[in-house]
């Protein structure tokens, strides 16, 4: 058995391990290759550098995917998925695996590790706690299936906006944290998104990203004009600019927004996640 980087080998190998090594997943993960490519090494941020691939008689046995970016103001390495095809379980080739990604991170100059993994995936969660990690985030799943509340809500100035304007709010929200797949560069590598502002007197007072699907990246308003239906007039105006049906969201332990998306009818899913983090 060799281990290479899949920037190695031919990107079928990366693809055929990724679709067989998920097969018996909790959630499906099955894409088309290019939709693969095009999630896994845009807005995840994974890259084939970064990653690695167990191989034995040609055939791809093991994989794990990783990217680096300032996260939280610290050099990050995450990893973006780790699996071993079903036969080849039980034989320590995610524990190898797991040592490259690590030693990659230190060589680049990561100052820790991060991860996502699902509730209730014991197996997973045992084995990075093995590793070094700790779960330091619970991240809560909601959706919106009934939009009839929101057609009509338009109480502020609401306009489109560029991301260079929406990553302005940076400077305001301060020390919240904001999980990786809604963080600024994830928005910005995202296909169908779109960017709204909540205006007074042309001061940006809030903001919404949101997809063309109705999953929210990102919704902010500024503290001073919180209670006063900013954010439910950035959903409003989204949902009628759209044709939005629905809408999603994802984020861990806020409980502000928890709050806001509980009186406006959003229901939690029973999908749920950890953010587990190793420092280096």
């Amino acid at each position: 058995m060799v281990f290479k980087k899949c920037s190695e080998v031919d990107f079928n190998l990366v693809y055929k391990c990724f679709n067989e090594g998920f097969s018996d997943y909790m959630v499906k993960l099955y894409l088309p290759i290019e939709a693969f490519r095009q999630r896994f090494f845009g807005p995840e941020g994974n890259e084939l550098e970064n990653s690695f691939i167990a191989i034995e008689n040609q055939g791809p046995v093991g994989l794990i995917l990783g990217g680096i970016k300032v996260y939280q103001g610290i050099k990050t390495m995450r990893c973006g998925a780790l699996c071993i095809i079903p036969d080849y379980r039980g034989k320590g080739i995610a524990d190898e695996l797991f040592y490259l990604h690590k030693q990659r991170a230190i060589s680049e100059g990561c100052h820790q590790l991060m991860l996502e993994t699902i509730v209730g995936n014991e197996r997973a969660v045992n084995f990075y706690k093995r590793h070094g990690y700790e779960t330091l985030y619970d991240l809560q799943y909601f959706k919106l299936s009934d939009l009839s509340n929101f057609k009509k809500k338009e109480l502020h100035i609401i306009n489109p906006i560029g991301f260079n304007e929406l990553k302005k709010i940076k400077e305001f929200i301060g020390d919240v944290h904001i999980n990786w797949q809604n963080d600024f560069p994830y928005i910005e590598k995202s296909e169908g998104q779109h960017n709204y502002g909540a205006f007074i007197d042309d001061k940006l007072i809030g903001a919404l990203s949101i997809n063309e699907f109705g999953r929210i990246n990102l919704i902010w308003v500024h503290k001073k004009y919180r209670g006063q239906g900013v954010a439910t007039s950035l959903l409003s105006s989204a949902i009628e600019k759209l044709n939005l049906t629905k809408l999603g969201s994802s984020f861990p332990n806020n409980f502000a927004l928890y709050g806001f998306y509980k009186k406006i009818g959003f229901e939690k899913e029973k999908i749920a996640q950890y953010e587990m983090y190793l420092p280096l």
